[in-house]
């Protein structure tokens, strides 16, 4: 039986393509720092200090501090500089990114119903992304009000998709059984992995991420309109 469902956001419930959401978030990211260091060096450096952390295994240390570590080694630039830009770019420019995103009031409706049939409902974002950015993305989708008994970000979380670890910190936190558990998500390597725990799980096709062939099936499959259907119905 069902009783807590996990949400991927981008390409999930924040419809978008996510390879031309990144193209344009460095971009714009690259743009506002351009009066401190190389653009494309910055991005360069952020990437690489980004597949770190995704690869980090260190469960003594968060998202954020792996990622920290990794870049100002990288960088060039003091922390205490580089941050209040990139606080700034967040308040400010990253809200504009909505504009290579297509929110729909689908993915509110659907958080509503699954919170009115009491289900535990998570924001299962992959945590690199400071909780400014993350909730910025909610609220295009009109979720960023909504009580989550948890929303993965880089400060609170110590490892990333695709590791099985991320959805056992995320059973640890929130007390969830595996096997009572749904994930929703669009990428068949990031989130089907959750199944290897007992999950069960649900790939999203509208904005399916190609991936090779991993093994792995899900439970369910179909467009985020499809999401709405088996949540009326669980």
């Amino acid at each position: 039986m069902i009783k807590a469902i996990l949400f991927d956001l981008d390409g999930t419930l924040l419809p978008l393509d996510t390879d031309d959401f990144l193209r344009q978030y460095l971009k714009a990211i690259g743009q506002s720092v351009a009066h401190l260091t190389d653009p494309n060096k910055f991005v360069q450096d952020l990437m690489a200090s980004t597949y770190v952390m995704i690869e980090n295994t260190n469960p003594h240390l968060t998202n954020e501090e792996v990622f920290w570590n990794d870049f100002l080694a990288r960088v060039g630039v003091p922390q205490e500089v580089l941050m209040p830009v990139l606080d700034d770019f967040y308040a400010h420019k990253f809200p504009e990114l909505v504009l290579y995103a297509n929110p729909t009031p689908l993915s509110r409706e659907i958080v509503e119903a699954a919170a009115k049939r009491g289900f535990g409902l998570v924001i299962a974002t992959n945590p690199v992304f400071p909780t400014a950015a993350v909730r910025e993305r909610m609220r295009w989708i009109g979720i960023d009000d909504h009580p989550f008994d948890l929303v993965t970000t880089y400060e609170i979380m110590h490892y990333c998709k695709p590791q099985v670890a991320y959805y056992e910190e995320i059973l640890e936190k929130t007390g969830y059984n595996a096997a009572e558990c749904l994930m929703v998500g669009n990428d068949p390597y990031e989130d089907l992995v959750a199944a290897k725990l007992g999950m069960k799980t649900f790939l999203v096709e509208d904005y399916l991420v190609d991936r090779p062939e991993t093994g792995l099936s899900p439970d369910y499959r179909g467009a985020l309109a499809d999401v709405f259907k088996l949540i009326t119905q669980l």
